[in-house]
């Protein structure tokens, strides 16, 4: 069984480096989500041997790429890695056929032979009437079929995505976003996608490692991500309120404050995360005696198309989500004062080492 295991740290500059434990399964689509600057792509330049790493290995089927303790580090052209680069990176000078042939020239096929595999990979990506045009004259769509098919055609073992979509338009996304969903699933090796978007995280991987200043941060499905998230920019991408404190018998203590939760058999340290969509906002005390409740004031208020998202102030500061339509019922502006409620049984708890 092929499988990638990337376990390395590697220095990029005096203050940053990249230090990551990461594995992709056979048959199976990892996403590597973060932040600009976190360190997705060194991972990427890394695994295809474009940056050496200064300590740990990189395997890809039992085989070593990477292992400076050992001495044995695998030029790019020693390894089947298939690579799609977030600016696609055509050769301007080069027809569609000839771009997707590039690879495959430097891997002992004639000419010929190189040509005529680049022909069935245009087919196959719907960009063989394609074959004769230049990088200049193809939609952001185009290019990105033809990146993939050069990247397919050298029968790689390991599929890289360095940030695939993100140089796509809304509408283009959409439509290669699913083209790129069909071709991962028939692609047999590990799949690797380095992206910040988290929709694209969510609708394509099988699991998902979060890189936060050159460090992961979390993994799991995208399920566990979305529901447990670990860190406040797991947090966020989730659409959901982090918040550390000491839980006893049902009651978390957060900076003074306390928050009700449904789970009375957890006790110390924990993260709470609380969807946005759970705040509820009232200009007036909540009736029912809601277990969680307070006064506080909106401190920031963003408008989202339909949706509207606000910041509150202390006692616990809180993203709350809300339809355009209830914000204009409720009439608040920055600066009002408000109350927030949320149902304890809205609050999830994760025990925090």
């Amino acid at each position: 069984m092929s499988s990638l295991l990337a376990r390395f740290s590697v220095q990029r500059s005096e203050s940053f480096v990249v230090d990551v434990d990461i594995e992709v399964g056979q048959g199976e689509t990892v996403a590597l989500l973060g932040p600009n600057g976190a360190g997705k792509s060194s991972v990427v330049a890394a695994v295809a041997g474009l940056l050496p790493i200064d300590s740990g290995r990189i395997e890809l089927g039992g085989s070593v790429l990477d292992d400076p303790a050992a001495d044995v580090f695998v030029p790019p052209e020693g390894r089947q890695v298939g690579v799609v680069f977030q600016d696609f990176l055509l050769f301007p000078h080069l027809s569609v056929i000839e771009n997707i042939a590039f690879g495959l020239s430097g891997r002992a096929r004639s000419r010929a032979e190189a040509r005529s595999v680049a022909s069935e990979w245009a087919e196959r990506l719907d960009v063989g009437s394609l074959g004769n045009k230049r990088p200049g004259d193809l939609s952001g769509g185009e290019s990105q079929r033809v990146a993939l098919a050069r990247a397919l055609a050298v029968s790689p073992d390991v599929l890289l995505l360095d940030e695939p979509l993100s140089a796509l338009d809304v509408t283009t996304r959409a439509e290669v976003r699913r083209v790129l969903e069909d071709h991962l699933a028939e692609f047999e090796g590990p799949r690797l996608f380095i992206t910040h978007d988290p929709t694209d995280a969510y609708l394509l991987a099988d699991r998902i490692y979060l890189i936060e200043n050159g460090v992961i941060t979390q993994a799991g499905t995208p399920d566990e991500i979305r529901l447990r998230p670990k860190t406040r920019y797991a947090a966020d991408l989730a659409g959901a309120n982090l918040l550390e404190g000491t839980v006893r018998n049902g009651v978390v203590a957060v900076d003074g404050h306390t928050v009700h939760v449904a789970d009375e058999l957890i006790d110390g340290r924990v993260l709470l995360a609380i969807p946005a969509t759970a705040v509820s906002i009232h200009t007036t005390a909540p009736g029912g005696s809601p277990r969680n409740s307070w006064s506080t004031t909106v401190e920031r208020l963003e408008h989202l198309g339909s949706r509207a998202r606000l910041q509150t102030g202390g006692p616990v500061p809180l993203t709350a989500e809300l339809t355009e339509a209830a914000l204009l019922d409720l009439g608040i502006q920055p600066g009002a004062a408000i109350w927030v409620a949320i149902k304890a049984t809205e609050v999830s708890v994760e025990p925090f080492d």
